[in-house]
């Protein structure tokens, strides 16, 4: 398996504090730190993020009857991950997990866990292989049957915007009619000090994350049906409770395969 570096800071370990996760080094604490420091909205933003993913896969389970689900990037395990979201409210629903870093991959045994009634699976591939991993997923998932795909702040990842689009179509290709895309990214035009914060990051020399224009973000979901909303700021995404939240730099939506 390949070493973890904890010399450098990692995008994946930097979200998960900003979380409030514990799977993280000292060095991740201070990029994080460095980064809130220029903009403080940026675990609002990670959060938000977390709680869009949480309120899309209820909606997903409860009022598009989907039992199974493909986590493309899924990232270090916090709170409420994919599974434990749909199977609180599904126990019968099937995950499968996929990534291919080795700090994730270390903590594969934090994700699977499962109710009796459903399963939890990880595959350590990677976005950029999308037949592999529509392949490795048909072992635990039934792919004649509705599936949930989420890309939750991984196609930002993707610089090639023409790449990204060409993934995600590549895999909903695989998935059947009735299947579901769940998709939020970092978006250009809401917070001009997120955009200037994260440019300023990826200037540094980490893995960059781009943000997008929202009609960029808009055009993944090309040939499907969206949920109403639409691809909104991810907190006006059938927020709970009566208030309006405050839009931010991070646009999401659910579209539906006919």
């Amino acid at each position: 398996m390949t070493e973890i570096d904890t010399s450098v800071p990692h995008s994946a370990r930097i979200w998960n504090y900003w979380l409030g996760g514990k799977d993280n080094y000292p060095v991740d604490e201070a990029a994080g730190d460095a980064y809130t420091a220029v903009f403080p909205g940026i675990v609002t933003i990670a959060r938000s993020s977390r709680a869009f993913l949480g309120r899309s896969i209820r909606y997903l389970v409860e009022e598009a009857g989907v039992r199974q689900f493909l986590d493309v990037g899924t990232g270090l395990p916090t709170v409420d991950n994919t599974h434990e979201v749909a199977q609180r409210f599904a126990p019968e629903s099937k995950i499968v997990y996929v990534d291919n870093d080795p700090l994730v991959l270390a903590h594969a045994r934090a994700l699977l866990t499962s109710t009796p009634e459903g399963a939890t699976a990880y595959e350590d591939l990677t976005l950029y292989e999308p037949e592999k991993v529509l392949q490795a997923a048909s072992r635990t998932l039934d792919l004649t049957r509705p599936t949930a795909l989420i890309l939750s702040g991984i196609l930002g990842h993707v610089t090639d915007y023409d790449l990204a689009r060409d993934l995600v179509r590549r895999l909903m290709a695989g998935l059947p009619s009735g299947s579901h895309l769940c998709v939020n990214d970092g978006s250009r035009g809401t917070d001009p000090d997120y955009e200037q914060a994260q440019d300023a990051y990826n200037e540094t020399g980490a893995v960059p994350y781009l943000l997008r224009p929202v009609d960029k973000i808009e055009a993944f979901f090309e040939g499907l049906d969206l949920v109403d909303p639409g691809v909104v700021s991810v907190p006006l995404w059938r927020p709970d409770g009566d208030a309006t939240p405050a839009p931010i730099g991070q646009h999401g939506g659910v579209g539906r395969k006919a």
